[in-house]
């Protein structure tokens, strides 16, 4: 079963957005070195920035309809970024972003479910 493990924000002044989560909610926010893209850190954390509590993420947020989807959007990860793009496809989504790169991370992309939703997609290299 594949999991959700991220979520973007998108936003049109990302320090005024910035100023709203952290003091809204608590959230660490910081920038993404050499990216104009911020990590929303939602709950405790080890040294790779993955969650130590079951069932929590963290987030993202960019520039809206630049570094960020036009709408909040859920990351699901998957072992084959490609195969899960095919298999959208074969049940009626559309892809709406190609397989991109994401640092040395791994690789990103994005669908439309049948029902119009914009879905994320990682596939990890393993360097997290």
């Amino acid at each position: 079963m594949d999991s959700v493990v991220h979520f973007e924000i998108p936003a049109k002044d990302v320090k005024r957005a910035s100023d709203f989560y952290a003091k809204a909610f608590g959230w660490q926010i910081s920038q993404y070195p050499n990216f104009e893209y911020w990590v929303l850190g939602t709950t405790a954390s080890d040294k790779n920035g993955m969650p130590t509590s079951p069932g929590s993420i963290n987030g993202g947020m960019g520039k809206k309809g630049k570094n960020a989807p036009d709408n909040v959007t859920v990351t699901i990860s998957v072992a084959d970024i490609d195969a899960a793009l095919a298999t959208v496809k074969k049940l009626g989504g559309k892809v709406t972003s190609k397989k991109m790169p994401v640092g040395d991370m791994g690789f990103t992309a994005y669908f439309q479910d049948t029902e119009g939703n914009i879905i994320g997609l990682f596939q990890s290299t393993g360097t997290m």
